[in-house]
């Protein structure tokens, strides 16, 4: 049977698919959120119990943002293959759930996913998709479990690199993630992993290339490396300078140490910021389309 035939077999059938395929987007966004209400609920007792920062506030708030900007410009029918594989992260977070065999953390990833899935199913065609994924993986409470799994490793990356910039004026020698520098032993903390300026830096990407550059998903993915790069080298300069501040008898106190943080913080996302509103040097297929773009933002 085809489908023409079974559609003049069940004509009430294919007009309730009819219904459901115009549903407004508002609409599919508020099911699939309700759908998905537990991860929620965890996500929001994580950053209230203050066992997360809450920076994941700011790409919710992001992501609102853009949905609101678009509402006029969302396609009446949704792209069926995003909207499917949305209700396939929506039943994956559910029988993982029940089954108890993910972690919370991941279980909130599919579901920003999925929510993530149902927006760009609306979008109009040449809307980046990676920085709304990439916004929607920020808005978790991961900063902590980022510290617990990559913190030490960054800190090590960081002392070993501040040790080579810091050679030619000190005699420093590495102990783990710590300096010995003229006799003074330094300790690379937690606070110095760089994980919070790794999150400011690549939530910098996403809104730049979402909300300025409008980079094509491929430009955008090919710049993330430079992204990382420009994290780490701004993470080993705010320590090389505490170090050597410290190594030389003038620690810094509380207030400089953060001016100093804030300072380069701003360099770097300032530098990320150039890096995504950089034209695209591989042609004419690396740009979206003008017109389309001023449609986008009518």
């Amino acid at each position: 049977m085809t489908l023409v035939d079974w559609a003049a077999r069940h004509p009430r059938s294919l007009e309730g698919a009819i219904r459901l395929d115009r549903l407004p987007p508002a609409l599919w966004l508020l099911a699939t959120a309700l759908a998905l209400w537990p991860a929620w609920a965890w996500m929001g007792a994580r950053m209230l119990d203050r066992s997360d920062d809450p920076l994941g506030l700011l790409a919710l708030a992001a992501l609102g943002l853009f949905a609101w900007r678009s509402r006029r410009t969302l396609r009446a029918s949704p792209r069926l293959g995003l909207l499917s594989l949305a209700a396939l992260l929506v039943l994956g977070a559910a029988l993982a759930r029940a089954a108890a065999v993910l972690p919370p953390l991941l279980l909130a990833l599919l579901a920003v996913l999925a929510l993530a899935c149902t927006l760009l199913a609306f979008l109009p065609p040449g809307q980046p998709a990676l920085p709304v994924l990439g916004l929607s993986a920020l808005a978790l409470p991961l900063l902590s479990s980022l510290q617990f799994y990559a913190g030490y490793p960054l800190r090590l990356v960081a002392a070993e690199a501040a040790r080579w910039l810091l050679a030619p004026f000190f005699t420093v020698e590495r102990a783990g993630s710590s300096l010995w520098i003229d006799g003074r032993l330094v300790i690379v903390d937690a606070p110095c992993s760089g994980v919070q300026m790794v999150w400011m830096g690549y939530f910098t990407a996403c809104m730049v290339a979402l909300f300025l550059a409008r980079l094509d998903d491929r430009v955008f993915l090919r710049r993330l490396p430079a992204v990382g790069a420009l994290v780490l080298a701004g993470n080993v300069l705010r320590n090389a300078l505490l170090i050597g501040l410290e190594g030389a008898g003038h620690a810094a106190g509380p207030l400089l140490h953060q001016a100093l943080g804030l300072v380069l913080l701003a360099a770097v996302c300032a530098g990320i910021g150039g890096l995504m509103r950089r034209p695209p040097t591989g042609g004419a297929a690396d740009a979206l389309p003008a017109k389309e773009d001023r449609h986008a933002l009518a």
